[in-house]
């Protein structure tokens, strides 16, 4: 039983801990599924369509995550 609890616990925290994130993920996920649902997108143009869209919103996530931590560490996040 407590395992069930910590792995609930954990799940719950990963959703709350980045929100954005999170949101982002199920929104690529349901424009994936209504487009290949509705026959618009075969397969493989979905499974892409949900690579590519995972990629760019977990880029987006770190970027914004970059941010926050430059204003209170200067240069932690430079790569150029």
């Amino acid at each position: 039983m407590n395992l069930l609890r910590e792995i609930a616990s954990n799940l719950a925290k990963m959703f709350i801990g980045d929100a954005w994130l999170a949101a982002g993920i199920l929104v690529v996920v349901g424009m994936a599924a209504l487009l290949t649902s509705s026959g618009i997108a075969r397969g493989l143009l979905g499974g892409a369509l949900l690579l590519f869209g995972c990629i760019v919103v977990l880029s987006g996530s770190v970027a914004l995550h970059c941010r926050r931590s430059n204003q209170l560490h200067a240069r932690n996040c430079d790569y150029s």
